[in-house]
């Protein structure tokens, strides 16, 4: 992994990766589960938890909840230069408890040293030239990293994503730096909002196992994006469409799971589909259909299959880079694959995510993450 500025003197990053490497990366764990991203599948005694029944509030709760142990904002895009070239823009921040909220002194909790907050993010471009993605770290207690609801930010140094007025929306994300192999890159984005916030599951509760584990969980897929990417000295203007996630958890996943593959698609009928299956001894499905007027139909594992077609090995992984999903209901059938094979996210919690096409009964486009894959 890369650790932010490390340097002799600096311990803080260090630290940071020590602590990011314990809480776990789907790796086995003692009683031989692999767990998936930062071991969500085990207990969460002392945090908050996601319940049903739960109204969500805005704009309160495009801010943080550090009551709970994990939660993200996460924005993809999938973008067109002039000459009809495809390229994939990724930025997410993440806010981790290290400990529950009644195991630190109040007073303290908002010291840099004594934060049992911490904060990660991700950015990373898929282009024709290749995959580019570089992550930050940062300690609670400072003005480093950070979310305000009103007016919404969000950042990570210079990494951000900002309101550009007094609602939610337009947004103008921007992020730069220079991976590990010397390449520069970087990106600003312009997205305007053409339809409303979804509210996914269960007005807001996504069930992510038989055993009630969920997640708070809304979208807004109903972004367009234009700007710029940078890419090695060049920059690239390009335009296309967006979707922003947020969702916070305490125990995301069931004991016996150990990751995840989600879909986030847009049909060129203006439909959108959400769709994710949750790996482990019974395959958890879920999803939701979005119209282009915004009205949602929640999607379960009886009015939605997702099947893999075919692997491909990246990064010493056999992954499933070609997929079905039906919707018989809809008598609807589509082929998601990957634009390029190697999306492959070499980060403290590695991961594949990238840029999909989608064909079949529907033309399309939209992103693909798969997480726990040993």
């Amino acid at each position: 992994m890369m650790c932010k500025r490390w340097r002799p003197g600096n311990l803080l990053p260090l630290l940071l990766c020590i602590l990011l490497s314990a809480c776990g990366s789907g790796q086995d764990t003692s009683d031989g589960k692999a767990r998936g991203f930062a071991d969500l599948g085990s207990a969460a005694t002392g945090y908050r938890h996601a319940r049903l029944g739960t109204t969500l509030q805005f704009p309160r709760d495009h801010g943080p909840h550090p009551g709970y142990r994990i939660e993200w904002w996460y924005l993809t895009a999938n973008l067109h230069d002039d000459h009809g070239n495809r390229y994939g823009v990724q930025w997410t921040l993440f806010r981790q408890a290290l400990a529950p909220p009644d195991n630190a002194p109040s007073k303290a909790r908002d010291e840099v040293w004594q934060s049992d907050q911490m904060w990660m993010a991700d950015v990373a471009i898929s282009s024709p030239q290749g995959h580019f993605a570089l992550e930050r770290f940062a300690r609670g207690g400072t003005d480093q990293a950070g979310v305000t609801a009103e007016p919404f930010s969000g950042w990570l140094d210079d990494w951000q994503l900002s309101a550009t007025g007094q609602g939610f929306t337009p947004l103008q994300v921007q992020a730069a730096g220079t991976t590990r192999a010397g390449h520069e890159l970087g990106y600003q984005l312009q997205l305007d909002a053409h339809g409303p916030l979804i509210l996914q599951g269960d007005h807001g509760f996504s069930r992510k196992s038989p055993d009630g584990q969920g997640s708070y969980y809304y979208s807004q897929p109903f972004l367009t994006a234009s700007g710029y990417l940078r890419i090695d000295g060049q920059n690239v203007a390009v335009q296309g469409r967006a979707w922003l996630d947020r969702e916070w958890s305490s125990q995301l996943l069931g004991g016996d799971q150990n990751g995840w593959d989600w879909f986030s698609l847009h049909l060129e009928d203006g439909n959108r589909l959400m769709a994710f299956r949750l790996r482990g001894q019974r395959d958890f499905i879920s999803g939701s259909w979005i119209a282009p007027d915004g009205t949602v139909t929640p999607l379960d594992g009886n009015q939605l299959s997702l099947k893999p077609l075919s692997t491909t090995r990246v990064a010493g992984r056999k992954l499933p880079l070609k997929w079905r999903i039906t919707l018989p209901e809809r008598q609807l059938r589509l082929t998601v694959k990957a634009d390029y094979a190697d999306q492959w996210m070499d980060t403290a919690f590695p991961y594949w995510e990238g840029a999909v096409e989608v064909s079949g009964d529907r033309a399309g486009e939209g992103y693909l993450e798969m997480t726990g894959y040993q």
